[in-house]
């Protein structure tokens, strides 16, 4: 914990960590110097140029080991051997070339490895030792390359933190796309259940207040009709309800038997259209071949589709409309057209809203399209086609 904290300050203050490091590293070279007897009088001035630029080394590396370079160069050149602190001429400009290795791209890093030639021919020149170049280039290239590693290491830490902090974005954003997605499948399936359902209950009120006095028989038959319409809405909605409380984004829900409530599917039509037909609309049904084996996504698709279209034909084609299914089965998918006269419509027919969206979105889901438009002279046409291999279990 106190070590976190101690890092966590010197982050924060970068120059004040390195202005004591200049302070050791100038009290180490001052002892020895004065143990070795090597700095007095103005020597002591220089040694101090050299190690003040040590307190800027992380703002401006390449400025301070110039520096420091130009100030070393100078102070040995103004002195004799005996004024001049070899231990500081070796461990500052040490620090400055590391720093530079730490902190800078690294071609910062080819002038301070020009100076080795002049340094090299200058000291062989003059009778040195061989081996102290090697032995002092080993010692600087050794500083230059721990702060290329350790610049390096940082620069993946960073790509990693990078990376997670991007995966972590990409996982809220598909969490957000998912829950819209999910809002919207819950709005189609409410839009599909109730907006039919009501629309049933609504055409079989409306036929048993016409008939109460002229066939009251006929207009109890058609509230019955309508009460167990509402209670197969009411339970479609539980099936819902209890789909979202479970978690579940497909599948069935537990109903309150315990049994499975399947979602409605290509053999459920056949009572779909007897509802309508209840209803007051005249539907005719015809179908190319016998369906196989669609899944429950294509066979829910198609239901929801035929369902939407002939609820917007009982809300907006009037009591005396007829209106054709035709479902055409294929090894590449399935065609459905459901058209209605429009008899009766009132003027203006508006076209349908939310219930088109919700039909091409659920189309769109597999792969499919919806066309939805007026027919010449009046009525509507909707035409779906989804291209589902039968033997694909969806």
């Amino acid at each position: 914990m106190a070590m976190s904290t101690v890092q966590a300050a010197a982050r924060r203050h970068p120059q004040v960590v390195d202005a004591a490091l200049a302070g050791v590293v100038a009290a180490v070279s001052a002892q020895a110097a004065a143990e070795l007897g090597q700095v007095s009088g103005g020597g002591w001035v220089w040694f101090a140029a050299l190690h003040v630029p040590l307190v800027w080394r992380r703002r401006v590396p390449v400025v301070v080991f110039w520096v420091i370079v130009l100030v070393g160069l100078v102070w040995v050149g103004d002195g004799d051997g005996d004024d001049v602190s070899g231990f500081s001429l070796l461990v500052v400009p040490m620090i400055a070339l590391y720093t530079v290795a730490r902190y800078r791209p690294r071609r910062h890093l080819w002038a301070p490895a020009a100076l080795v030639v002049p340094f090299t021919v200058g000291w062989v020149s003059n009778g040195g030792p061989w081996w102290d170049v090697v032995a002092l280039a080993g010692l600087f290239a050794a500083a230059a390359l721990l702060g290329v590693n350790l610049q390096t290491r940082r620069a993946y830490l960073a790509e990693l933190e990078e990376r997670a902090r991007r995966l972590e974005r990409e996982r809220d954003q598909q969490a957000r796309l998912a829950a819209a997605a999910e809002r919207a499948r819950i709005a189609r399936e409410m839009h599909d259940i109730v907006a039919h359902n009501l629309a049933v209950m609504v055409a079989l009120s409306d036929g048993a207040a016409a008939t109460t006095r002229a066939a009251p028989e006929r207009a109890v038959g058609m509230m019955e009709k309508s009460s167990a319409t509402g209670r197969e809405a009411l339970g479609e909605i539980r099936r819902l309800v209890g789909l979202l409380r479970d978690g579940e984004a497909e599948g069935p829900a537990a109903s309150p038997a315990g049994a499975p409530a399947p979602q409605p599917g290509l053999d459920d039509l056949d009572e779909l259209v007897d509802q309508v037909r209840a209803a007051g609309v005249d539907v005719a049904v015809t179908q190319e071949r016998v369906p196989g084996d669609w899944g429950p996504g294509a066979g829910l698709t198609v239901y929801r589709v035929v369902q939407e279209a002939l609820t917007n034909t009982m809300k907006h084609a009037g009591p005396r409309a007829r209106a054709q299914v035709r479902l055409r089965y294929s090894a590449g998918g399935v065609d459905v057209e459901i058209v209605d006269d429009g008899a009766g419509q009132p003027a203006g027919r508006a076209a349908p809203g939310h219930g088109l969206t919700g039909m091409m979105e659920r189309a769109a889901s597999f792969g499919g399209r919806i066309d939805a438009g007026p027919c010449p002279g009046a009525g509507w046409r909707v035409r779906l086609h989804l291209p589902i291999d039968p033997s694909e279990d969806t």
